[in-house]
């Protein structure tokens, strides 16, 4: 019986561990984002400022940021990678 309870365990503190690495991973993300952007923006400002060229890489960037977002803090949806493995699991295709 106390197998069973240590097997369930370790299971949860896999997914738990996995959630807190998409989180940890976003925050740097993000971070990050903030940094180069903040840069490319006193670049931007402190040269001609003519055309706001940043917006381009704050739009692409920041679409991956939002997405890393969903996937670390909201994927119990469709896209979920532990519903898929639980369906794989379970013998469900």
């Amino acid at each position: 019986m106390k197998t069973t309870n240590m097997e369930n365990m370790s299971e949860r503190e896999n997914v738990l561990w996995h959630k807190a690495k998409k989180r940890v991973g976003f925050k740097w993300n993000l971070t990050c984002y903030l940094i180069v952007n903040a840069f490319l923006v006193a670049v931007w400002y402190f040269g001609d400022q003519g055309y706001f060229w940043p917006v381009w890489c704050m739009l692409g960037w920041g679409i991956g940021v939002i997405i890393q977002y969903f996937k670390a803090y909201h994927s119990t949806g469709i896209f979920s990678t532990e519903k898929e493995y639980e369906k794989l699991k379970s013998g469900h295709q």
